[in-house]
């Protein structure tokens, strides 16, 4: 099952390190991380999404708890969230082709943030299935390179 695990976390070195270490000792792979500065400076929130069974996710979270520096922990996979993800993506142009990778890109709502002679670049934030939507799309007109930040989220709502 997937899990995406919401951390807040004080804002100083090795905590994301020490985070990883937790997982890898339960054999959990990590499909994505992102952390960053929440509306206060000194601490961060970490946003893990991880396949896991249930038991296993809940021994590491568990665990995560009892580390002193986490303060808040939360499972969002149960919860009514809002999640995105980055993507900036690299395509191969031809004459013939850019008018077509052009419409995927509005399809898409993508934003075209470079072109060079071969290439197009074009950068999208959305929930993680529009996103591989996308790079689905434009892997038959050949994709030169990407880069995706990792899932974001927060539970909707006042909770």
């Amino acid at each position: 099952m997937r899990h995406t695990i919401s951390a807040l976390v004080q804002n100083k070195p090795g905590v994301l390190a020490a985070m990883a270490h937790v997982f890898e000792r339960h054999d959990i792979n990590i499909r994505s991380i992102s952390c960053g500065e929440t509306e206060r400076e000194d601490v961060s929130r970490m946003i893990i999404c991880v396949e896991a069974g249930d038991e296993k996710v809940g021994a590491v979270t568990r665990e995560i708890e009892s580390l002193g520096f986490v303060l808040g922990l939360e499972d969002l996979s149960d919860r009514d969230l809002m999640d995105r993800e980055l993507v900036m993506i690299k395509v191969r142009i031809t004459p013939a082709s850019v008018s077509q990778i052009l419409q995927i890109f509005e399809v898409f709502r993508a934003n075209v943030i470079d072109m060079g002679n071969e290439t197009i670049s074009a950068e999208l934030a959305a929930p993680q299935g529009k996103v591989a939507g996308l790079i689905r799309t434009l892997a038959p007109h050949g994709i030169q390179s990407l880069s995706r930040t990792g899932l974001i989220a927060l539970s909707r709502g006042d909770g």
